[in-house]
C-alpha cells in the first residue's frame, strides 16, 4: 500500500517562499505521475502542478512562473517550490499519485493521497 506524507507548510507573507516536500513509502513511485493538488475553505480540490516519470511537468495558469515541481526517484519524493506567493494561495495541499504516464488535473484520476498540508499566506 502506497502512503504519502507532506511536509513543509506554514505561514508566509505574501511575496514570500515555501518548499513542500511529499515522501512516499510502500513502493518505489518511480513510474507513478505525482501531483500537487490545494484545497482552499468552501472550494473545490483543485489541480497544481504534476510531473510524469519521464520529468514531464504541467502547471494550473495560476501559478506558472511561481512555482515548480521536481521528483527525486532516489528519494521516493516529490517537492513543490512556491515563490512570489500570493494570499489567494491558502490552502491545504495535498499529494497525489496515480500509475500512468499522463499527468491528468481531475482528482478521480489519482489513486493515492497524502493528508494535507497547510499553507497560509497573509497580506
Amino acid at each position: 500500500q502506497v502512503q504519502l506524507v507532506e511536509s513543509g507548510g506554514g505561514l508566509v507573507q505574501a511575496g514570500g517562499s515555501l518548499r513542500l516536500s511529499c515522501a512516499a513509502s510502500g513502493r518505489t513511485m518511480r513510474s507513478y505521475t505525482m501531483a500537487w493538488f490545494r484545497q482552499a475553505p468552501g472550494k473545490e480540490r483543485e489541480f497544481v502542478a504534476g510531473v510524469n516519470r519521464i520529468g514531464g511537468t504541467k502547471y494550473a495558469d495560476s501559478v506558472k512562473g511561481r512555482f515548480t515541481v521536481s521528483r527525486d526517484n532516489a528519494r521516493n519524493a516529490v517537492s513543490l517550490q512556491m515563490s512570489s506567493l500570493k494570499p489567494e494561495d491558502t490552502a491545504v495541499y495535498y499529494c497525489a499519485a496515480r500509475n500512468e504516464g499522463i499527468i491528468l488535473v481531475s482528482t478521480a484520476s489519482y489513486d493515492y493521497w497524502g493528508q494535507g498540508t497547510q499553507v497560509t499566506v497573509s497580506s
